[in-house]
């Protein structure tokens, strides 16, 4: 559940539109919308009115809400859920064993028969969850070929609508990732010197490599080396950035991108959705990223967790 929060709002963000016309003769979407005939739903079945109403905050009813309090009941809630599950289970167990056999279970697809046309599509919170991540809408999966919105009737499609209206976390974490200090070219710059200093060591590695007598082994780590250059001339290739972004292949902006490296070299304590990019592919040695100077030093580091292996005065502007 990524994406672009920014879809058809005039921003750069450019996807190919979703077409929910059949092209490729995938009958995945094939069917009936037995939902719009009637009948129980996904919220009825379940019963999330009493389920998602069961969180009183007795903080807030004495006029001191603790915000913490809500994920308190929330864990513990769904602990005795789990408790009641696994109890269920247990008697059971219990009775097969008191009856001397093993009955038939009554497996999900019976189970389904039940539930029509109640689907995990039509919850309410996942949609929430993944408008509020930032799930744009080309990586959205239609439902029987409709709008996810389409599930929805009244207040429900009233909070989907606003929903994505919002900021999302992934469009406020991109514009905190790109107010990084030290990326800035009449700055620190951080990014030019990460490009010179990698590609001057692999050129000294491939050096050194090319120099050692021939074999196998070098033959190897020759081509690791080449591939190793291919990827961070990919990396610091703006324009391929860009077009994947626009197929979708990549979420945060070219800058955000910069600063989540720095962040991540720099400081263990910063490492927020490192994950999105994979960060781990581009380690380098740590002689190759630049030491910072006085003044990005301070943005980034406490006393406490001051790490003198990247400082140096001498880099001072």
């Amino acid at each position: 559940m990524s994406g672009c929060p920014f879809m058809g709002r005039g921003l750069r963000y450019t996807f190919n539109e979703l077409s929910l016309e059949d092209k490729n003769g995938d009958s995945a979407q094939d069917g009936l919308n037995k939902a719009s005939k009637g009948g129980l739903i996904y919220g009825d079945y379940l019963q999330l009115d009493k389920v998602l109403d069961a969180q009183v905050l007795q903080s807030e009813l004495k006029g001191n809400k603790i915000h913490d309090e809500h994920l308190f009941i929330v864990t513990h809630q769904a602990y005795e859920l789990w408790f009641k599950q696994i109890l269920w289970e247990l008697d059971s167990v219990r009775e097969i064993f008191q009856n001397g056999h093993v009955s038939k279970n009554i497996t999900m697809s019976t189970t389904k028969e039940y539930l029509s046309p109640a689907s995990g599509f039509q919850s309410l919170q996942f949609r929430l969850l993944e408008n509020k991540i930032g799930v744009p809408e080309i990586l959205r999966v239609p439902y029987n070929r409709r709008h996810y919105r389409d599930n929805f009737k009244g207040k429900e499609n009233e909070m989907l609508l606003k929903s994505e209206e919002e900021p999302t976390l992934l469009g406020l974490v991109e514009a905190w990732l790109e107010r990084t200090p030290g990326l800035e070219e009449a700055g620190f710059n951080f990014w030019g010197k990460l490009q010179a200093n990698i590609f001057q060591g692999l050129e000294e590695e491939l050096r050194l490599m090319k120099a050692k007598p021939d074999s196998e082994d070098k033959e190897e780590q020759l081509a690791e080396l080449q591939k190793q250059k291919e990827v961070f001339t990919a990396l610091f290739d703006e324009k391929r950035h860009e077009h994947l972004l626009s197929k979708g292949e990549r979420r945060l902006s070219y800058k955000a991108l910069k600063g989540a490296l720095m962040i991540y070299f720099y400081s263990d304590r910063y490492k927020v959705f490192v994950d999105l990019f994979n960060l781990s592919t581009f380690l380098v040695p740590r002689h190759w990223v630049p030491r910072l100077n006085p003044n990005v030093h301070k943005f980034l580091y406490t006393a406490e967790c001051c790490d003198s292996s990247y400082f140096s005065s001498d880099d001072s502007d």
